[in-house]
């Protein structure tokens, strides 16, 4: 059986893409099931898949980040990854379901654990908001502050890769633009872009931002019960574009020398385990004057089309 995939949350769940895509593992938390049904559920899941690999965002409730931990330690076992990715939450459905498609395939399960990083560097997440006035995820200048107030106004924001934030001219719908370099800067290899509908009455994603991104693919899915909170209105549209083809995301992770961790034995890529947390390499005594090396992803493959 391939290595299990969870997440806490059913709406980060996303339609397999082709019938060899399995489906995520839903833990649910404290207040859906008790701690016992919990360690029931998640020795099954590793009785049956063997290694389990938890996409742990930062938006979850304190209770609920502490019943995986928790589990984890009463199983006393160091076959389940909790992998802390901090993007916004249709971006993190997005690289569930890369997860998931890459856990048919050969790699082992910490190399899968810990491509979760690498992979999140290939995502463009955003999304078009009608308010900035509480966002806090990327810069807002005084400006868009004051045009916030406007009922009209609607604003073009990437979180992900680099924040970049724009206003739209126009009603916000198809006539809506962020003209020439305002537009936010798109992914420069082939991607799918997947889109969710707020509270926000606009076509501006898939009528002029994904020709501009020239992506090969356009979906929508409802929006995340997460989303609104995570960008701080619920007058929005939340797009994210990814690589979808899984041989593109293979070659990708392929590409990467594997190691193995010094602390528990698993194979990585980059510079951590995904299942212990472990540094690849020991870091140097306090008071050497020695510094770490770059990230092993800084240098990351560029895919190809």
């Amino acid at each position: 059986m391939p290595t299990a995939i969870a997440v806490t949350s059913a709406d980060l769940v996303l339609p397999a893409p082709d019938r060899h895509t399995p489906p995520a593992v839903v833990l649910h938390p404290p207040g859906q099931l008790d701690l016992a049904g919990a360690l029931a559920d998640t020795s099954a899941l590793l009785e049956r898949h063997g290694h389990l690999v938890a996409v742990v965002p930062p938006w979850l409730p304190t209770a609920t980040v502490r019943r995986l931990h928790t589990v984890r330690a009463i199983l006393e076992t160091d076959r389940i990854a909790l992998v802390d990715i901090d993007l916004p939450p249709l971006a993190t459905a997005l690289l569930v379901r890369q997860l998931r498609q890459l856990s048919v395939c050969d790699f082992s399960p910490g190399v899968i654990a810990s491509a979760a990083r690498l992979l999140s560097h290939y995502i463009h997440a955003g999304a078009l908001l009608g308010s900035v006035a509480k966002l806090d995820r990327v810069p807002v200048g005084l400006k868009a502050h004051a045009r916030s107030w406007s009922p009209s106004a609607q604003f073009a924001v990437l979180a992900h890769p680099t924040p970049h934030l724009a206003k739209l001219t126009g009603s916000g719908g198809r006539g809506a633009h962020a003209g020439g370099s305002a537009l936010p800067p798109g992914p420069a290899y082939a991607t799918h872009l997947t889109f969710a509908r707020g509270q926000l009455a606009s076509d501006w994603v898939a009528a002029e931002l994904a020709p501009a991104w020239r992506v090969q693919g356009v979906m929508e899915n409802p929006l995340p019960a997460d989303s609104p909170a995570w960008w701080a209105t619920a007058k929005l549209v939340e797009f994210a574009a990814a690589i979808p083809d899984p041989s593109v995301l293979y070659q990708l992770v392929a590409s990467v020398r594997r190691e193995e961790c010094h602390w528990c034995g698993l194979e990585l890529i980059g510079d951590r385990c995904g299942f212990c947390a472990a540094p690849l390499a020991a870091p140097p005594p306090a008071g050497t004057g020695e510094r770490t090396g770059p990230s092993a992803f800084a240098g990351a493959p560029r895919p190809r089309h």
